[in-house]
């Protein structure tokens, strides 16, 4: 599990994120600037699913998990490659429960790349996010990481000047940054963090942990 550097509130936090401030081993690169970004919903509303969330199934199945990753989170990479696939099947195929996905960038790359995934649009959402997963131990470790992550997603329709169009769309930035405010908001403090519904579970668990909390929820 991974945390984020909190300097002095959120507010603070989230404008670090966007001055390109990189909170691990790699070297800063100039970052985006600032964007506008809305105001952030209550606690109550934010257990709900919000018009502009991502979600994975059908979104009137009665269960709700809301997951807050980082793009470039070892931990999240693994929950979605060995731990969703098997939840998916058995849970979210089946339309006893949908996922609810939400950023929560870490660093400048995790902001960058979640940018590139809201530009894949809602219909290939879930796909590109796959593609970013699987790869991550490829192109996040790369020395120019969006380049490196960029040739997989040309599968997507996501080639280099469509990635360089969406890095300077201020509307996609805002939206991985009302994210992570939201997440804030929630108590939300490092990656992966998941609400099953409505009760906050903290870094990575197995698919054993995930089941019996879902068999408890289910009716």
């Amino acid at each position: 599990m991974r945390n984020i550097l909190i300097v002095a509130g959120g507010a603070v936090a989230v404008a670090a994120i966007v001055a390109g401030v990189y909170f691990g081993t790699r070297a800063p690169s100039p970052g985006p600037a600032p964007t506008t970004v809305a105001a952030t919903p209550d606690k109550a509303a934010l257990m709900a699913v919000l018009p502009t969330d991502h979600v994975l199934g059908d979104p009137k199945a009665p269960v709700t998990i809301i997951e807050y990753a980082s793009l470039t989170c070892s931990h999240c990479a693994h929950f979605h490659t060995q731990i969703l696939p098997d939840l998916k099947k058995k849970w979210i195929d089946t339309g006893k429960v949908k996922l609810v996905y939400r950023d929560f960038p870490l660093d400048q790359v995790a902001v960058k790349a979640a940018q590139i995934a809201e530009c894949a649009g809602k219909d290939k959402y879930f796909g590109v996010l796959d593609i970013i997963f699987r790869g991550q131990p490829q192109w996040a470790t790369g020395a120019d990481p969006i380049a490196e992550l960029a040739k997989p997603l040309r599968i997507a329709g996501l080639g280099e000047a469509e990635i360089k169009a969406c890095l300077a769309n201020d509307a996609m930035m805002g939206a991985v940054l009302n994210d992570y405010r939201s997440g804030e908001t929630l108590g939300v403090s490092a990656t992966p963090t998941l609400f099953i519904g409505g009760q906050l579970y903290r870094g990575s668990r197995s698919v054993e942990d995930i089941d019996g909390v879902l068999a408890k929820l289910v009716k």
